[in-house]
């Protein structure tokens, strides 16, 4: 079993001062997604199934945060998330802290408790090894990474969060888009008797955590999920272009799974369109003298030893 406590970030603080209360409402149901989904992906990653969630939001002046835009779109989505993980909202906390948060802003933070399916040890990249095959599975944006450059990118737009991308989508509509939760494809594939190797919830440090294990292994990457347009739109104005997103944002690849046989990530590949959700079966894992991953289709390379995190002994 398992306790994990997380925060959202800054997500929140990324949207328009004129939203509409419709919008705000909106805007709100995705943030309630985004802490489901930032608790619940983490646990996913050892195969853990969340029963229980509880939700930590601080504030100093809690009249002017908890309003009826938040209260509906930001509870409701909360509730949503729990519904599609399959897990209890147990309500939390909502202290007062007038000497420790700004004025008007907001913490939202929380913890889950989950358990492993009955008969199944934890996955602990224990495992992993060269040889195996790596599955991507898409993100549906930023998820609730890297939102300090985009923030700093959106102060810099000419017409700030509002800025229309190509498809007419504005900004922060697509950087708000809700997350994907992963715990039900993960618990279908444990379900199915497949037993990966290692999984990973791609988030902050985005495809350096691709290397998460402490194991010396080169990740090499040749096909590639398709990349939404709030990347392509952020990349076209933050310098480093490919090698800087890559190691910030998930790139469109939220979660990734390491499996013995490319028979079992075929599997998983068709587990996850039942699930509506894309994946690829986009590399291999090799041998190495140290920790990188190669990112073949854009001549990429990110190496380990400026990467700080690590799983395992």
């Amino acid at each position: 079993m398992t306790l994990v406590p997380e925060g959202l970030g800054t997500a929140d603080d990324t949207r328009p001062d004129d939203l509409s209360e419709e919008e705000l409402r909106r805007f709100w149901w995705n943030i309630g997604i985004k802490i489901v989904s930032c608790l619940t992906n983490d646990a996913a990653t050892s195969g853990m199934q969340t029963i229980l969630l509880g939700l930590y939001l601080p504030s100093s002046t809690p009249e002017t945060i908890f309003t009826p835009a938040f209260l509906d779109g930001f509870l409701d989505g909360v509730v949503e998330g729990c519904k599609r993980v399959g897990c209890v909202y147990l309500s939390g906390e909502t202290p007062q802290l007038k000497t420790k948060m700004i004025p008007g802003r907001l913490d939202i933070a929380g913890s889950v408790f989950g358990v492993m399916p009955a008969g199944v040890a934890p996955i602990d990249s224990s495992r992993l090894d060269a040889g195996n095959t790596i599955v991507l599975v898409e993100s549906s944006g930023p998820h609730e990474n890297g939102f300090t450059p985009l923030r700093k990118l959106a102060e810099s737009l000419p017409d700030g969060y509002r800025t229309k991308l190509p498809s007419g989508q504005e900004f922060w509509e697509a950087m708000n888009a809700a997350s994907y939760l992963y715990t039900p494809l993960v618990q279908a594939v444990l379900g199915e008797g497949i037993r990966p190797t290692a999984m990973e919830n791609i988030t902050g440090h985005g495809w350096q955590k691709l290397m998460r294990s402490v194991k010396p292994l080169r990740y090499v990457i040749e096909t590639m999920l398709p990349v939404p347009e709030i990347f392509t739109f952020v990349e076209s104005h933050l310098e480093g272009r490919a090698e800087t997103m890559l190691s910030v944002f998930n790139y469109g690849a939220g979660f990734a799974f390491y499996t013995e046989s490319e028979q079992d990530a075929e599997r998983i590949v068709l587990l996850a369109r039942e699930h509506q959700l894309s994946a690829a079966i986009a590399g291999r894992v090799e041998t190495s003298l140290s920790r990188e991953v190669v990112i073949e289709p854009l001549g990429v390379t990110l190496k380990g030893d400026s990467f700080g995190i690590a799983r395992g002994v």
